[in-house]
């Protein structure tokens, strides 16, 4: 085969054979082809398009180009949850407890923040001692002793998605729906899952910021689970505001921790509580997601879910003592508060803008060699339709950077609107697909 074909082919528009995607791949892996000729498929991938065949054939050369994890000597279902990210989404590690309480194998494979959004492992490694860089043996063994684990991508799992991320990332080719799906499913089929929930989010604090785009993804993330014979549910879920109330690494394991036991946080628990009873579900451990939604919140008034985080810090090097004790966490030299300056109802919130106001403050990167200040971030206290007086506390900031305070104070101040009619309230589960 020759690779300027497969270019010339795919850039006139035309539908690539497995063969082809699966030859021009491996090619690359192998270095037998330049980046440059990599770099002109994403472009003509990226404005032509790949149909579902061709997006599972990408998948499958990618999942394949590194080891896929057998799991298959761990009795039970295992079900991952995905999250395409947002502002306080800290719904992982709240649901990975619950569910593995329930009897249901969660190994979960997850990122560090980008861009405006959190990481699943920057949170947990505000944990002292949490270590998400288990190797494979290792992952094994705690899934089978707790049900849960929760690491990052090991150098032996989809090596193809690293390499084509850091060439999407120069050519512009990062926005693509089929190069998305594809380098999402690579990494979750390599953990060894049967089933697999989505959570798709979409608004201002979203990557998929139209509620169309999000739509799209979640099919064609579904097809390409479906290609593979996985079970699969998606929820389109709200991220016009913070999920929940807090926004940082300690943070949202702080909120998380109260949630765990017992402390209602509605928006928060909704979504947690939804995507969690769907694994239930995909477990085989509930007939619906409504049982398993009602099972996911015994898990929680039982005390089981906070037991088996628990379990999974202290497996997974992590001290648990501040799990325990909290407000034993190093605090923050700089602690701001931010108030209302007029009266009505909270109308809109530019989710994105607080997302990056906590990144100043020192909880995300700027650049990848940024150091992550884990105890940074903020309160964000009301919801879309509140109705705020003037002088009520909106939010509170923490940082050790005196100079970004200023700076980040006018940024949530300009990120909200304040409005004389309340307005209609977001709804949380936009529709799930399945």
């Amino acid at each position: 085969m020759n690779p300027v074909e497969i270019i010339r082919k795919k850039r006139e528009g035309k539908s690539l054979e497995i063969e082809e995607i699966d030859f021009f791949l491996h090619s690359f892996i192998e270095e037998k082809i330049p980046d440059y000729q990599v770099a002109a498929f994403l472009m003509a991938a990226f404005i032509n398009g790949l149909n579902k065949w061709e997006t599972s054939a990408l998948t499958s050369a990618m999942l394949f180009s590194g080891e896929v994890i057998d799991l298959s000597d761990i009795p039970g279902v295992k079900v991952d949850k995905h999250s395409t990210g947002g502002v306080g989404d800290k719904t992982s590690l709240i649901l990975a407890p619950i569910v593995a309480a329930a009897g249901v194998n969660v190994p979960m494979i997850s990122g560090r923040s980008l861009g405006h959004t959190g990481g699943t492992l920057d949170k947990l490694e505000s944990i002292p001692g949490f270590r998400t860089d288990l190797n494979l043996k290792k992952y094994k063994e705690v899934i089978k002793k707790c049900g849960a684990v929760l690491i990052g991508q090991t150098k032996e799992i989809a090596p193809a998605d690293k390499l084509l991320y850091a060439l999407r990332d120069v050519t512009a080719t990062v926005e693509s729906i089929p190069l998305i799906t594809a380098s999402i499913m690579s990494k979750k089929l390599a953990e060894g899952i049967d089933g697999l929930v989505l959570d798709v989010k979409t608004g201002s604090g979203a990557f998929m910021k139209k509620l169309k785009d999000a739509n799209e993804l979640a099919q064609s993330l579904i097809n390409t689970a479906i290609s593979f014979n996985k079970k699969v549910i998606a929820f389109i879920t709200d991220m016009n505001q913070p999920l929940g109330n807090y926004i940082g690494n300690w943070f949202e394991v702080y909120e998380s921790i109260k949630v765990l036991q017992g402390e209602k946080v509605d928006d928060l628990l909704e979504v947690t509580l939804n995507l969690s009873g769907a694994m239930i579900c995909l477990g085989g451990k509930a007939k619906s997601v409504k049982e398993g939604i009602e099972i996911s919140q015994d898990m929680i008034s039982s005390g089981k879910a906070f037991n088996k985080f628990l379990e999974i810090v202290k497996l997974q090097g992590g001290d648990i003592e501040f799990i325990k004790h909290p407000h034993k966490y190093p605090k923050s030299k700089i602690h701001e508060r931010i108030y209302a300056s007029n009266s009505g109802y909270l109308s809109n919130v530019d989710c994105y803008e607080i997302g990056m106001a906590s990144l100043e403050l020192g909880a995300g990167r700027m650049m990848k060699t940024d150091i992550i200040d884990l105890k940074a971030g903020i309160i964000f206290y009301p919801k879309i339709g509140t109705k705020i007086k003037k002088g009520d506390l909106i939010a509170d900031v923490f940082t050790d950077k005196k100079n970004r305070v200023d700076g980040v104070r006018e940024r949530i101040v300009s990120s909200i609107s304040i409005a004389k009619e309340k307005p209609k309230v977001p709804k949380l589960i936009k529709s799930i697909i399945s």
